[in-house]
C-alpha cells in the first residue's frame, strides 16, 4: 500500500463519519431531508452509473497514461480492499445500527473509499479526481449519495 493510501485511509480514521448528516452547512449541494431519501438517491441507477462511470473513466485515462501501472490495478485492490472494509465496517457501525440502514448503504460507501483509495493509490501516475472530491465530504460528516441534473455542468451533487 502506497503512503499516499495509507495517509488517506489515517485521514479517514481521524474524524467521525456522518456527525454533519441532515445538516445543510453548504450551498454547494442538495440536501436530503431524511436516510431514506440519502439511501433511495444512492441506490438510484443514475447515481450508480455515475459512480462506475467515475471508476471506469479513472481506469482508462490510468491505462492510457501508463499500461504496465493499470496491469497491476486488480493485485492493488486486493492489497487495499481489507483495510477499507474494515475502516468503512468500523465508522458505519453505529449509524447502520442506530438508523436501520439497509445493506447498499455499506456497499456505497465501501465502493466510494476503495475508489479513493485506488485514486490515491496511483495518484503520482495518474491524478484523482471524482473520488477524491467525494471524500471531502465524508471528512466533513456527510454522506455524498447522489447527483441532480445534467452531470457534470448544470446539475448539483446530493450530500446527506
Amino acid at each position: 500500500m502506497s503512503p499516499a493510501t495509507r495517509a488517506t485511509l489515517a485521514s479517514l480514521g481521524e474524524v467521525e463519519w456522518f456527525r454533519n448528516v441532515g445538516v445543510r452547512d453548504t450551498q454547494a449541494a442538495d440536501v436530503p431531508g431524511s436516510w431514506g431519501e440519502a439511501v433511495d438517491s444512492c441506490s438510484s441507477a443514475e447515481w450508480e452509473d455515475l459512480c462506475l462511470e467515475a471508476a471506469n473513466q479513472y481506469r482508462e485515462r490510468l491505462q492510457a497514461k501508463s499500461p504496465a501501472e493499470f496491469a497491476r490495478w486488480n493485485d492493488v485492490v486486493d492489497e487495499v480492499k481489507p483495510a477499507v472494509q474494515a475502516l468503512v465496517r468500523d465508522k458505519t457501525r453505529r449509524v447502520v445500527a442506530d438508523n436501520d440502514l439497509p445493506r447498499v448503504f455499506i456497499d456505497t460507501v465501501d465502493w466510494d473509499i476503495l475508489h479513493l483509495c485506488m485514486e490515491a493509490e496511483f495518484a503520482e501516475t495518474y491524478p484523482p479526481g471524482f473520488y477524491a472530491s467525494q471524500a471531502c465530504w465524508y471528512l466533513k460528516g456527510h454522506f455524498p449519495c447522489g447527483w441532480r441534473g445534467p452531470f457534470p455542468n448544470g446539475g448539483r451533487l446530493v450530500i446527506y
